[in-house]
């Protein structure tokens, strides 16, 4: 069995870098050694553990380049797109900082009786964070920065088109001043994760990935012989949008090219279906298309390029079987819709018309630069069809009257729906999914929540005996 893992380039299939694999072994020893320096990190003020955090982002503000160029080496996201991933790292560990006191503190509950209840929150413990690659500084750092300020220690198994994201974090966080073992990187494939889940130190598991790989990691949590881990699930979106007859086309139509089109497509957030009324369907998606040609493919490690490869060569498979079906039921292909030639993986910008909820471009995640785009004659119809899907990650609705949008918004079912506003991440917010979209929360004084388990002390002065 090979010990080493070997990770190509999807923009010209070169091979990027070799890293050694994790033994049964050597696993075993990280979670043992996380589990030893969580106990003492638990007795650690939240002041001290804020502290760690300020030295992590110097350390990772001076890593900045050199970490967005592996990225965009290992998984072809364009370099300035990784710098500006590191960016929001540094925003969003700033928002968590910010909440950690009221999201840790005490509750008091007044009895009125003379007795003291106290909720206190302590740590999960171990916790291990299985990271994608898609936004591979984010999706990891939305559990280990505010899964370190909670008390926990974190086992970090990202995946295995980006492992050196893994190894930075732990690399990073040895020399910001982290105790040996609160933040480890473990080096598997993904169907060998079991071996790391079931682990008698492990308490929790937070996963980010597709929907099968949360189905697998639910079956083998609830198939371990000891103890039972909270789960996180964050998983596929097939997330719409609804363009409403009073809404500014000049507003609309970048926003919700650069929702689609940002990363590939490969977020879980992009946008992957729009609905436009009738009135201005004709009118956006001619200026759709012409804002989506702007959009072309190019070497990642340029300056300058939008668009870069997928990250899996068997993306352009679903993504030219997409296309196809829209095409067999009466969609109009007005761009791209077919993978570029030479080495690499790469597919153009690809926009279909006229399409409706028989297609799998609206209803089967893509995960690419493509999008399908379907004329509505109400607000009705559009928030039935925006709700007709097994996931619900985030939705957003244009308009010019803010008060209709907020309304039409509390009727759509997803974990975030926004008002002229898609493909953010807000960390103010619980950051949820509904149906296949997942479980659990990240980000947001709700975070806190599922990082630590609450109990209850209950103080009798003996006053009250006499």
């Amino acid at each position: 069995m090979t010990r080493t893992l070997t990770v190509v380039s999807p923009w010209n299939e070169q091979v990027v870098a070799t890293y050694d694999l994790d033994s049964a072994s050597s696993i075993d020893r990280k979670v043992e050694k996380a589990f030893v320096a969580q106990q003492a990190w638990n007795e650690v003020s939240l002041g001290d553990r804020l502290t760690l955090i300020e030295s992590f982002l110097k350390v990772a503000e001076e890593d900045k380049l050199r970490v967005a160029q592996q990225i965009s080496a290992e998984m072809g996201k364009p370099v300035s797109e990784a710098i500006g991933e590191m960016n929001t790292v540094f925003a969003r560990a700033r928002t968590m900082m910010s909440l950690a006191s009221e999201g840790l503190a005490d509750c008091a509950v007044s009895g009125g009786d003379g007795i003291t209840r106290t909720i206190v929150r302590d740590p999960l413990g171990v916790i291990v964070d299985v990271a994608a690659w898609n936004y591979p500084l984010l999706i990891a750092a939305n559990v280990i920065i505010p899964g370190v300020l909670a008390g926990n220690a974190v086992v970090i198994k990202h995946a295995s088109q980006t492992p050196s994201v893994g190894l930075w974090f732990e690399d990073a966080f040895r020399r910001a001043g982290a105790p040996d073992g609160l933040v480890t990187a473990v080096t598997i494939p993904g169907r060998q994760a079991h071996t790391l889940l079931e682990h008698p130190k492990v308490a929790a598991v937070f996963f980010t990935g597709s929907v099968e790989g949360g189905r697998q990691v639910h079956r083998t949590v609830a198939n371990r012989e000891t103890g039972f881990l909270d789960v996180g699930l964050e998983l596929g979106g097939k997330d719409p949008a609804y363009v409403r007859a009073d809404m500014e086309l000049d507003i609309a139509v970048p926003n919700l090219v650069e929702g689609a089109l940002y990363n590939a497509g490969q977020s879980c957030c992009a946008v992957e279906r729009i609905y436009v009324h009738r009135d201005l369907y004709r009118e956006f998606v001619e200026r759709y298309v012409a804002h989506a040609q702007e959009w072309t493919v190019d070497d990642p490690a340029s300056e300058g390029t939008r668009l870069g490869p997928v990250a899996s060569r068997d993306t352009l498979d679903v993504l030219d079987a997409q296309v196809a079906d829209a095409l067999s039921k009466g969609a109009r292909l007005l761009l791209g819709g077919k993978r570029l030639q030479g080495p690499g993986w790469k597919y153009p910008a690809t926009v279909l018309a006229d399409c409706d909820q028989s297609m799998a471009v609206l209803r089967d995640e893509s995960f690419g630069p493509i999008i399908g785009i379907m004329p509505v004659d109400s607000d009705e119809q559009a928030i039935q069809c925006m709700n007709d899907t097994e996931f619900g990650l985030t939705a957003s609705i244009w308009t010019a009257d803010t008060k209709v949008g907020s309304q039409l918004a509390r009727r759509v079912s997803a974990g975030t729906v926004f008002v002229n506003r898609c493909d953010y991440v807000d960390p103010s917010l619980p950051w949820t999914g509904f149906r296949d979209s997942g479980k659990g929360i990240s980000l947001s004084i709700l975070a806190y929540h599922h990082l630590t388990r609450a109990r209850g002390l209950h103080v009798r002065p003996l006053d009250l005996l006499r």
